[in-house]
């Protein structure tokens, strides 16, 4: 039988409008189900904040950004830690094209606090707290005011990032800080008072429940996947930093007490060099804890090029001063400034100099490390070398033989002595030093008193600490 034609058209449309269909549902079902699902990058933040965890926030954003993430979160637990990290990292969230969530496991305290309220949203573990940033010193001392006008403008500068809501209530609109710039700067500010939340005299510290009522905190979860439900998100591939070995030596290398046992090796090395023959151990000791002072600092774009070269230059220096020149001076004094700028300089990020008010306070830590460190170093290696290179096996690594006269060692000739009373001639002009000879022999010799001109007679008056003193002979 045969199909007419207008109907094999019509059959060959609805054939191709079927497969059509087919190919485009086996196509694009996987597509959308993997479009669909969220990417969330996850890194830690529970420990003090320092060079270490920048680095990690450093590497998570860039990993983040990688994997087109759709979501940063960060899991936070920390007491603080040191400011200008601290700073690196809110600055690191705020310019973040990724929204960034903190999800707060029991305390964003001091550094904590400013990092958590960069963020987009903070959600916070029953029982935990968030506040109490005024900046202190190591010793745990409130430092000067000039340091917390920094932070307090830092607190309130984050804080108003974040813009206002506009809220609409029957005819009035309200515009309202998503983040009250004020309750940021009363964790800092003890004097602040905010009616209904602080009174003077006492510096603001949230619990979960106090948070989320001043619109500090999106809402109350118990984990990271409750976070993510609380925001709506279900279909999602959480990623997760997980630092590498050497991440996790260079984190190691980069803290501020390894900086000072490393400097306490170099100093200790170049001790014990200087006290023993040739090249051995000690000098080895102290150019390997250089390197790994230096290596991880420079990796992580702390150190600068310059700042290695002040060490290198203050060595040779110091070196200079030690075999070629005779005493102590400028040589030695310049060297030993160059070894301390160069260390504690290359401690500090670059970054520190942009801060006001808050600028010195790193450098003069970094110094304060450096001076430490060095002088213990020194005053134990004194000590130990008293003890250890001078009896028993070590004794051998020193040179400690006398030159006794006894046994022909004469460090001055005292047969000069005789010369005492005799007269000569002027070899060359004395002013005050000079040549004198005397029975056709030269020798060295000063003149007592004012200059003596070459050929003028003279007469030797006195020896002393192996030097001939003269005056003219009338």
């Amino acid at each position: 039988m045969k199909i007419s034609y207008p109907i094999r058209i019509l059959f060959s449309i609805l054939l191709a409008g079927v497969l059509t269909s087919f190919i485009a549902t086996e196509q694009t079902e996987p597509a959308d189900s993997e479009t669909l699902k969220t990417i969330v990058y996850k890194f830690d933040i529970r420990t003090d904040i320092g060079p270490p965890i920048w680095r990690e926030t450093q590497k998570s954003f860039e990993e983040a950004q990688a994997l087109n993430a759709d979501l940063i979160l960060i899991h936070m637990n920390t007491y603080g830690g040191l400011v200008p990290a601290a700073d690196s990292i809110r600055t690191k969230i705020l310019n973040s094209p990724i929204p960034v969530i903190v999800f707060v496991d029991n305390n964003a305290i001091s550094a904590g606090a400013l990092i958590a309220i960069a963020a987009d949203k903070i959600y916070m573990r029953k029982g935990a707290s968030i506040g109490a940033a005024t900046v202190v010193s190591g010793t745990g001392e409130v430092v000067p005011d000039k340091y917390q006008s920094f932070m307090r403008s830092t607190m309130r500068a984050t804080a108003e990032s974040h813009g206002k809501d506009t809220i609409v209530t029957d005819n009035d609109t309200i515009f309202r800080w998503k983040r009250d710039p004020r309750i940021a700067e009363a964790m800092v500010d003890p004097l602040i008072s905010i009616p209904g939340v602080i009174e003077e005299g006492q510096v603001l510290t949230f619990t979960t429940e106090e948070a989320i009522r001043n619109h500090y905190c999106e809402g109350e979860a118990e984990s990271i996947f409750a976070v993510l439900e609380l925001e709506g998100i279900e279909n999602y591939t959480l990623s997760e930093f997980k630092p590498t070995a050497i991440d996790s030596i260079i984190g190691f290398l980069i803290s501020p007490l390894v900086h000072g046992l490393l400097i306490m090796v170099i100093v200790f090395g170049i001790y014990f060099e200087l006290q023993t023959p040739g090249v051995g151990f000690p000098l080895a000791a102290a150019i390997v804890a250089a390197i790994l002072y230096f290596a991880p600092l420079y990796l992580e774009g702390i150190a600068q090029n310059w700042e290695i070269l002040l060490f290198i230059i203050g060595i040779i220096l110091l070196l200079v001063e030690i075999f070629a020149i005779p005493g102590f001076g400028v040589a030695g004094i310049a060297g030993i400034i160059l070894i301390v700028t160069g260390l504690a300089l290359a401690m500090v990020d670059n970054i520190v100099f942009e801060f006001e008010g808050q600028g010195l306070q790193p450098v003069m830590k970094a110094f304060f490390i450096v001076t430490i460190s060095a002088t213990i170093a020194l005053i134990s290696s004194i000590y130990i070398s008293s003890k250890i290179l001078t009896v028993g096996p070590f004794a051998r690594l020193v040179l400690n033989s006398k030159q006794d006269k006894r046994e022909g060692f004469i460090g001055i000739d005292f047969h000069m002595n005789d010369l005492v009373g005799k007269t000569g001639i002027a070899h060359t002009s004395l002013r005050p030093s000079g040549k004198i000879e005397i029975d056709q022999e030269i020798y060295d010799a000063k003149a007592l008193y004012g200059f003596i001109q070459k050929d003028e007679p003279v007469k030797v008056v006195r020896f002393e600490t192996g030097q001939l003193y003269v005056v003219k002979n009338a």
